[in-house]
């Protein structure tokens, strides 16, 4: 009876062995290329999940808020800017309304110690100029040299949806010619406020190939989502950019996108979702100033009306800052960052 018991133990143990040894002859088999070194191509070969959420819990969505006093000058009043000079705008303006603009976006949570939280975001979801200026058209609708209206920004907010104490986060870096800002707020140390920071590799981009798959995690429309894609002109200028194919919505610059090196678990950050070629048209709108009216689309509208940009997204392409450019930009502002008590990637 024992020599049958331990018969059969030994026979679990050897078909356990040999169905591991068949499981990685498997793997080697159909996945040849696993353990090359490079960026994978493949769909993983496993569940991504557990890590995928540990990442996930490192994206804040933010929203950038730009207030304006608008300077609307008399129809007849032909204007020129040097004419202007240092006369009171209050004085030449018919009216005065006071209108904002804001745009939401994600970002990474890139450093989070002794009360210290930084965030990687793009530029251009923060980034609103101080002065706008719009122009009276002729006949044939050309802008002519005399002035509409003056908008001067007075303030700017950012928010992250779900920090504490209003919010509000600090611009420590804002580089427009990469697209990339980094954001970031100092709780103290007696706080004991920490939030999940990206633990996971800096890859590189230089490294991606036709056909690479990666993964995007974003807030698109207010949602946290992941989605995927596949590489598409790798190394597109002389900083790595690159394109995906993933379909992506309005939320989602700033976010992230991740490659895998030989496998699961081994992601990398590989770039920022930058944007997707858009199309601008002008429209008509009615009074924007008066947010709690109500039309009926039945009477005809006969309040004030607004020409207002809209933008048409061309889905499928989306272009991509390396994480190269995100390293450059954070090693030549290495020291100022230590001074204002953020070492990142230190």
């Amino acid at each position: 009876m024992k020599n049958t018991k331990r018969a059969f133990i030994v026979s679990i143990i050897l078909m356990s062995l040999f169905h591991l040894s068949c499981s990685t002859v498997t793997y080697d088999s159909i996945y040849p290329a696993l353990k090359d070194g490079q960026y994978d191509s493949e769909f993983p070969y496993r569940s991504t999940s557990n890590e995928l959420e540990k990442i996930s819990n490192a994206i804040q969505r933010i929203i950038s808020s730009a207030f304006y006093r608008v300077y609307v000058f008399p129809i007849d009043a032909n204007i020129t800017l040097e004419e202007l000079g240092g006369q009171k705008l209050e004085k030449l303006a018919e009216k005065v309304i006071l209108i904002d603009n804001s745009s939401s976006g994600t970002a990474l949570v890139i450093y989070s110690e002794n009360g210290n939280v930084a965030l990687v975001t793009c530029s251009h979801t923060i980034n609103f100029p101080d002065t706008l200026i719009a122009y009276k058209a002729d006949t044939k609708g050309n802008p002519t040299k005399f002035i509409e209206s003056i908008s001067i920004k007075e303030r700017q907010v950012v928010y992250v949806a779900g920090f504490p104490e209003g919010s509000t986060v600090d611009i420590l870096l804002d580089d427009p010619k990469t697209d990339i800002a980094i954001l970031g707020r100092k709780y103290g140390v007696q706080s004991g406020v920490r939030f999940p920071s990206f633990k996971f590799k800096l890859g590189r981009a230089k490294d991606l190939e036709w056909g690479t798959f990666v993964y995007l995690l974003g807030f698109p429309m207010n949602n946290k989502m992941i989605t995927k894609g596949i590489v598409s002109s790798p190394n597109k200028d002389e900083i790595g950019s690159f394109l995906v194919d993933a379909v992506i919505n309005p939320g989602f610059s700033g976010g992230i996108v991740l490659a895998i090196r030989d496998g699961v678990p081994n992601f990398e950050l590989v770039g920022i979702v930058q944007s997707v070629p858009e199309e601008k048209e002008e429209m008509l709108y009615p009074d924007i100033t008066d947010k709690a009216a109500k039309y009926n689309p039945v009477i005809p509208y006969k309040g004030e009306i607004y020409v207002k940009k809209h933008s048409s997204i061309r889905y499928g392409i989306t272009r991509i800052i390396p994480v190269e450019a995100l390293i450059k930009l954070i090693e030549e502002n290495k020291s100022y960052l230590v001074k204002e008590g953020f070492p990142i990637f230190q």
